[in-house]
């Protein structure tokens, strides 16, 4: 009786990470500053009041603001909310 050894190799699995998008805020004429801090605070949990502030204003003199990169699943959510809750906002891919 012979025994045949088999070699095998283990391919590693490399792993991607997932695609990141960011969540954008755009400038309007129509909430009050105070309203889109908040509704950042409500919807971006991780968020401080002084990021939300720091958001806000940079939306306010830029026209577009960064909220935050994430996976693409949280990145609609985030957009989606912050749509509902009355302001302009936008994802993209983070390249």
């Amino acid at each position: 009786m012979s025994v045949e050894i088999i070699e095998k190799k283990s391919a590693a699995t490399i792993r991607k990470p997932a695609p990141r998008y960011k969540v954008l805020l755009h400038n309007d004429d129509f909430n009050s500053m105070e309203y889109v801090v908040e509704t950042l605070l409500q919807t971006v949990s991780s968020l401080t009041q002084p990021q939300a502030v720091n958001i806000m204003m940079e939306a306010h003199f830029n026209g577009l603001a960064l909220v935050i990169t994430c996976a693409q699943e949280h990145a609609e959510f985030y957009c989606e909310t912050l749509k509902n809750k009355g302001l302009t906002s936008t994802i993209e891919p983070d390249e």
